[in-house]
């Protein structure tokens, strides 16, 4: 309803008109596009197998909003670009949003929200990631002949005294140190962990349980793991060669291997010196390092440029052309980066500020879902669209940020749009895309 105690705001006048503001224009949403991921979600149910793994143990009689409102709510609001539970204070009372949540009554409190992350624990994070991972398979209408599964790990930075915060020196601040595991664009793990750690802590139990259940649903498939030098660990790689699992992880520099590597990049040097210009050279070397237990193919790309030698090394199991496994396979895990970035800037994984462990992992995986809740919507709707491969921001903007006015009665909810809004063909043909 009009808000009459509204204060009015004045601005300069245009051609001797005032022009005045108010915030009582009543029934008006400034998220149209929220009926695209309430559409999106009853085809994929991932809010739904959310609340059957997150317990509730609040007594059925007193209940005023289910689990399922609360994490829809909740990880729309993400969606939609709202990282502060305050923002659902007045939220709650759009009628757009009551409709995404399926109630005709006002949506729950920031507090309410708040004591939905009291509830998770260690069972529910491990049943959240089994449901991520049970939606990367439905999304398969057959079964792929390769998977290449990224593993990364990145800074999440905290201001306050939460449990499982410590200093990391490489970061130079007090953070945690998730996890991510992506295929493609797809997500299948967010994992915080405490930053005191290897950064390789538990991603070998994780690919386990990922290659196990893989070829569980799909026998035949290969699987590659792709990863920094982070991760280059022996037991990760005795496994890998065990398992049958093909890898091409970084391995950082040491004095043993730039040393194999000082022929291939003198002739990079000269050729440098030569021409002027970046030179980039490619070979394979034969290395065991002291905790392996047999020599492994690595790699070497020697690199020269105006800065100097700048060599890499690779660790793979792959039989190709070196220059091809460097540059089309190893090289790709960037779109990884590319992805984590879209969390933590876009969704807010990073919004890690309450004060118990559990509560936080939630948030992390509450972002993950707002996650694969937009990129189902850029795979499945936005295919052969200018959109197909924009940032969660952009999709934001010109699919969801639409100003709507809301009429409802008892027989119809009708939602007018803005008519001057520019991609009207594009909403319609997303929301007939998602009916199908």
């Amino acid at each position: 309803m009009p808000n009459c105690t509204s204060r009015q705001l004045l601005f300069p006048s245009f051609d001797r008109r005032k022009i005045e503001a108010s915030f009582e224009g009543g029934h008006v949403s400034s998220d149209g596009g929220l009926i695209l991921l309430r559409q999106l979600e009853e085809r994929l149910g991932l809010i739904k197998d959310f609340s059957r793994a997150l317990p509730d143990d609040r007594h059925p009689s007193l209940i005023s909003h289910s689990q399922e409102e609360l994490l829809r709510q909740r990880i729309f609001g993400l969606a939609q670009g709202y990282e502060d539970l305050n923002d659902h204070d007045t939220l709650r009372h759009d009628l757009l949003w009551q409709t995404a949540v399926h109630r005709d009554t006002p949506l729950a409190s920031s507090p309410t929200l708040c004591r939905l992350e009291k509830r998770a624990n260690r069972q529910s994070a491990v049943a959240m990631h089994e449901v991520l991972v049970e939606k990367f398979i439905a999304s398969f209408r057959k079964p792929p002949k390769r998977l290449i599964l990224d593993f990364d790990a990145t800074d999440d930075r905290v201001h306050g005294h939460q449990e499982g915060r410590f200093f990391h020196g490489y970061y130079g601040d007090y953070c945690f140190l998730p996890l991510y595991v992506f295929c493609n664009d797809q997500l299948l793990v967010s994992y915080l962990r405490p930053s005191n750690i290897d950064g390789a802590r538990h991603a070998w139990a994780i690919l386990k349980l990922l290659v196990t259940r893989l070829r569980e649903q799909w026998p035949e498939v290969r699987i590659l793991l792709r990863a920094d030098s982070g991760f280059c660990r022996q037991r990760m790689l005795n496994w890998c060669d065990w398992a049958g699992v093909d890898y091409v992880i970084g391995v950082a520099r040491n004095a043993r291997l730039e040393a194999m590597a000082e022929v291939l990049l003198a002739q990079a040097e000269e050729l440098h010196v030569r021409s002027g210009h970046k030179q980039r050279l490619f070979g394979d070397l034969r290395y065991a390092a002291k905790t392996w237990a047999w020599e492994r193919r690595v790699i070497l790309k020697a690199e020269v440029t105006e800065k100097g030698r700048n060599p890499r090394f690779v660790v793979t199991n792959l039989e190709e052309e070196a220059q091809f496994v460097y540059d089309e396979i190893y090289c790709a895990r960037g779109e990884a980066e590319n992805r984590i970035k879209e969390q933590q800037l876009g969704l807010f994984s990073d919004r890690t500020s309450a004060h118990g462990w559990w509560a936080n992992q939630l948030r992390v995986l509450l972002s993950a879902a707002a996650y694969v809740l937009m990129e189902t919507l850029r795979r499945v709707a936005l295919e052969g669209t200018a959109l197909a491969r924009a940032q969660v921001g952009t999709l934001r903007l010109k699919l969801l940020k639409i100003g709507t006015v809301i009429v409802r009665n008892t027989r119809r909810i009708r939602l007018l749009l803005s008519s001057a809004y520019p991609y009207q063909g594009l909403f319609a043909q997303v929301a007939h895309t998602l009916q199908l």
